[in-house]
């Protein structure tokens, strides 16, 4: 078992990563802030709307499989019952690092996929957000992991 904040690291190593849930809408859209960011600070970050050809200007996959070149590490931002289909997607890939973004209430974290990617050797953080971790972490949301942490949103450990 490990640390959520060593799981973190490990995952922010990763310069291509997927972000699930991104809105052709951005406003108040949780999944287009990490994308952005994760952009800003430098990332080769992709889309995956099946339902848009492009956001934040940038292409859009309809899902992991369409990216070309593949990912290292995917950040899940969709409803919890689209995220164990996005998890076996993972598996059948090889990518080994995935985060289910969680900050107020339940998030994108699915039990069901959380077990179903630990299973198969997928190191899955359930609950927080990448961007409150260093190198992609701003005041509000080191602030936001602190609160978080004490209420359980950001895990403690990642096994």
């Amino acid at each position: 078992m490990i640390t959520v904040k060593e799981a973190a690291a490990t995952f922010l190593t990763a310069k291509r990563v997927a972000v699930t849930g991104v809105s052709r809408k951005a406003e108040g859209h949780g999944s287009n802030i990490v994308y952005q960011r994760l952009r800003d600070r430098g990332y080769e970050v992709f889309a995956v709307n099946p339902n848009a050809e492009t956001v934040e200007g940038d292409a859009a996959y309809p899902d992991l499989a369409s990216i070309p070149g593949g990912v290292q590490a995917v950040v899940i931002g969709t409803k919890p019952a689209t995220a164990e289909v996005t998890m076996r997607e993972c598996a059948d890939l090889g990518i080994d690092q995935v985060w289910m973004h969680r900050s107020i209430g339940g998030g994108s974290v699915s039990p069901a996929a959380t077990e179903y990617g630990r299973a198969h050797g997928i190191t899955v953080i359930d609950g927080g957000c990448p961007l409150m971790f260093d190198p992609t972490a701003d005041t509000g949301h080191k602030c936001m992991r602190f609160v978080f942490s004490m209420s359980g949103a950001v895990p403690r450990h990642v096994s």
